[in-house]
């Protein structure tokens, strides 16, 4: 499946504070931040390119109220440390998207509380409203926010194209798990320089 310039958004998935800087929520909890760091350098190549090629770019934040009354199982029973330190709370600076990817003047920024950037959010409406049928994704962590917004896309028959190096995860094996899934029912893995190629 060709990369589409016409009726395609770019979608960057939760870079946040949190997932990146060592005094984030995730370093704070122990988790190995640092491996999330690689994706940095694709999205901003991916979110350039889209924006010279008159392609929406949209961003997702993982963004919790303070009290986490939305948070579910996730901070509730799986890391519970979340809470104690703030993880991702609305209003915060470990919920802000990282500088080297601070949205443009007119972007939009859906705010989700579920891995999935479909579920309990205004996307699917402003994908209608901009025409969008396809969608390069790129973001953390790939197997879980990136793969449950691709599944969800996938099932929407949206063209999905995940791109392998302009996201990342923990760990390697999840990673490498995630995108081989996607690419088998959900959509297509493809890298920053196809989507560079296609969009130029």
């Amino acid at each position: 499946m060709d990369i589409a310039r016409e009726n395609t958004a770019l979608l960057v998935i939760d870079m946040q504070n949190g997932f990146f800087d060592a005094k984030g929520s995730m370093a704070a909890v122990g988790m190995p931040y640092e491996e999330l760091r690689p994706a940095i350098a694709g999205c901003r190549t991916l979110v350039g390119a889209a924006r010279a090629a008159g392609v929406p770019v949209i961003y997702t934040r993982y963004v919790y109220h303070s009290d986490y009354a939305d948070g579910g199982l996730l901070p509730t029973y799986f890391v519970p440390s979340m809470k104690e330190v703030g993880s991702l709370a609305e209003g915060s600076w470990d919920a802000d998207i990282i500088d080297e990817l601070a949205p443009a003047e007119g972007e939009i920024v859906i705010d989700k509380s579920r891995p999935s950037s479909f579920y309990g959010t205004r996307l699917e409406p402003v994908l209608t409203g901009l025409g969008v049928r396809s969608l390069v994704i790129a973001g953390v962590t790939t197997n879980i926010c990136v793969e449950s917004t691709a599944r969800d896309a996938g099932q929407r028959d949206y063209r999905v194209h995940v791109i392998s190096d302009a996201t990342a995860e923990f760990e390697k094996s999840r990673h490498d798990h995630a995108l081989n899934t996607i690419g088998f029912a959900f959509g297509w893995v493809n890298t920053v320089d196809d989507v560079v190629r296609a969009w130029s």
